[in-house]
């Protein structure tokens, strides 16, 4: 997408100029104010920030990257009342090691880093004074703390990251909680004294919205490589247009007639999108199939995957890494991200055993490796995995510092990984199967005709759905999308936008009642990426004043994809107003304590982000980029987008301090 340029004009800032154009409108000016009354002209329509020079401490953050202000753009925003942020509750991270609090500006005991929430949930209201540290107005403020130490946060990553070498996928494929628990996803803050209502957001889009001039912008109409920062934008578009509870149906047919506990005829599982059909959530999608009184198949097993047509990728295409789970294809059945892991225990000074999950019907997978002297590391270091037709194969022996580890590999071929799991989570549960497990991208009916079919195999599909599945809901997948940048989560986030967009549920269930057959009728709209991104421009054109990013997938892994910050700001700003603004918001990393932002705090130790600041991180080589919001000192909520591009090459990691000082000087705020 080529850059573009538009000069933003602020409503507040229009309005204190207004009254001095009385007297730049004379029809006839004295020709010696002609000068003057053009300067001033000038003046009122040339944005004041557009002469701004960046803060000096992102300038010595850009000097030490290497790099220049041409490679960056940032905007930050004020956004919305400090009377009533929309914002969780600051997190107060404290370090215990010393003998006095730390010196982080969050964490001074002075009454401006004092952290105060109104948690809806706090029944018990108590209001005190907070001094504001630029203009020293007192802001009524409801007090709830959430504390954590430091060397708390320390431990648990030390520990995450010696468990396994990929802890996000880890923490995503296991539904590992964060540090923080539930305790992270609080209640907005209300903070006006004078509001009862702290349960919704005011949704009318007839009010009057308050509208803000940039605290800082700086290049933000130029197009750039935005990296994972790109998720913000499906995963919120998903939120508006399927709403935040959401779920995928994983529907189960057969066809024939069932007697005793013998199918005689065809299993049809109809894959319906879901983004997080994990191992053991298929396991009981199975067992919910034998409850209904099915154990044993004289048939096969058939996955329709037809919902998302023609999406499958090569997973080497973007950086030669198709063993790296975020490398995993989206899928209409979607199996686990299509990722096996592999946990190694020592056996003895020379060899380990290795387990896996889950496990592959009719592939072999070997139990016991040999082990040598070595750092332990990534998967593709430690054990050079490699899938062969009818076996794995580790091409190196395994690092003994490895101990208990994990590691995740992605499988090659969606399709191939959930009928070999189907095959072997249905022989787990002791059931039988006569016949194979099929996957395809079409209706079942299209496919096998029942006229071709003998016996009891003949009779036509059963009416209604044996199972109907639900997926864990849209609010619960955006949490692992963010937090963890999940990729091919946010693939199947995308894609089902072009695939759901314009069901209405209510019209739905009323027009399966009157069917004769769910499956017939259940069968949705199959979509492309093509669909989905038109479906997401269109979104975006009709709720947004900015021209649409370039998408060519949903998650950013893409070097064609481009955004500007810009973009990025007014989605974040429309986001903030929104009703299911909790749901994504809490979806993001808090600096410094959780998610793909917990190293803040390392980089940066005394920044006053730390506990204040929710944010989506991007990272590429020669792309580092970081968007969300951030909490003020002063109360005042901001938005902010950081993008940073360079034709140097350079290691992003290099960069990601630049972005850390612009949290830390929109936090001083």
């Amino acid at each position: 997408m080529r850059p573009t340029y538009k000069l933003r004009h602020s409503s507040a800032f229009t309005a204190k100029l207004s009254p001095l154009y009385r007297y730049l409108r004379p029809s006839k000016p004295p020709a010696k104010y002609v000068p003057i009354i053009a300067l001033l002209a000038t003046a009122t329509i040339l944005p004041i920030h557009a002469q701004a020079a960046l803060p000096k401490a992102i300038e010595a953050a850009l000097s030490r990257a290497d790099l220049t202000e041409a490679d960056i753009s940032i905007i930050v925003t004020p956004v919305g009342d400090k009377n009533a942020s929309h914002l969780p509750a600051p997190i107060q991270v404290i370090d215990s090691s010393s003998t006095h609090r730390s010196s982080k500006p969050a964490l001074q005991t002075k009454p401006t880093a004092n952290i105060n929430a109104d948690i809806k949930s706090n029944s018990q209201k108590t209001t005190q004074n907070n001094n504001d540290k630029n203009n020293n107005n007192y802001v009524r403020q409801q007090s709830t703390l959430i504390t954590i130490e430091q060397r708390t946060i320390e431990k648990h990553e030390k520990k995450l990251h010696a468990y396994t070498d990929d802890p996000y996928t880890y923490q995503s494929l296991e539904s590992i909680p964060t540090i923080l628990g539930d305790k992270a996803k609080t209640a907005v803050i209300n903070n006006n004294a004078n509001n009862n209502k702290t349960d919704d957001i005011s949704t009318d889009n007839a009010s009057i919205k308050i509208s803000f001039s940039p605290l800082l912008n700086h290049q933000a109409d130029i197009a750039r490589t935005p990296a994972s920062t790109m998720k913000l934008v499906p995963s919120f578009i998903a939120l508006d247009i399927l709403g935040a509870d959401f779920v995928w149906h994983t529907r189960v047919y057969h066809t024939g007639l069932v007697i005793g506990d013998r199918l005689h005829g065809d299993l049809i599982i109809q894959g319906s999108g879901d983004p997080k059909m994990t191992h053991e959530r298929l396991k009981q999608l199975l067992y919910k199939v034998q409850s209904s009184g099915i154990r044993h198949i004289d048939g096969d097993i058939i996955i329709d995957s037809g919902v998302f047509k023609n999406v499958s990728k090569d997973p080497a295409a973007f950086d030669n890494s198709p063993l790296r789970p975020y490398n995993a294809s989206p899928d209409g059945f979607l199996v686990n991200f299509s990722t096996i892991g592999i946990k190694s225990y020592p056996l003895n000074d020379d060899q380990a055993n290795l387990t896996y999950t889950p496990k592959l019907a009719n592939y072999a997978l070997p139990s016991i490796i040999n082990t040598r002297s070595a750092s332990c590391g990534q998967a593709r270091y430690s054990l050079a995995p490699e899938w062969q037709a009818k076996q794995l194969v580790l091409n190196t022996h395994l690092p003994n510092s490895c101990q208990e580890h994990s590691f995740y590999v992605a499988y090659p071929d969606a399709k191939d990984f959930a009928a070999r799991v189907i095959t072997a989570k249905w022989q787990e549960l002791g059931n039988t199967l006569s016949g194979n497990v099929i996957t395809q991208e079409a209706p079942y009916i299209t496919t096998k005709n029942t006229k071709s079919a003998h016996g009891l195999a003949a009779l036509p599909i059963s009416p209604l759905p044996i199972v109907s599945y639900p997926s864990l809901n849209l609010t619960q997948q955006i949490y692992d999308i963010n937090h963890f940048s999940n990729n091919v989560m946010t693939e199947q986030v995308a894609l089902s936008i072009g695939v759901y967009d314009k069901v209405d549920n209510k019209t739905l269930d009323k027009a399966i009642s009157n069917s004769h057959s769910l499956y017939q009728f259940g069968t949705p709209t199959a979509t492309s990426y093509p669909v989905a991104l038109q479906t997401i421009n269109q979104w975006w054109q009709t709720n947004l004043s900015t021209p649409p990013p370039h998408l060519t997938n949903g998650s950013g892994l893409c070097r064609d994809c481009t955004i500007t910050a810009a973009n990025l700001s007014e989605l974040l700003t429309y986001a903030y107003s929104h009703p299911s603004f909790n749901a994504y918001v809490n979806s993001l990393g808090i600096a410094g304590v959780s998610g793909t932002i917990t190293a803040h705090s390392e980089r940066l130790p005394e920044s006053a982000a730390i506990g204040r600041a929710w944010i989506k991180t991007g990272t590429l080589n020669n792309v580092t980029s970081m968007a969300g919001y951030v909490k003020g000192l002063s109360g005042q909520d901001y938005v902010v987008v950081g993008l940073i591009n360079s034709e140097q090459a350079h290691n992003a990691y290099t960069a990601r301090p630049v972005l850390d000082a612009m949290l830390d000087w929109t936090a001083q705020h």
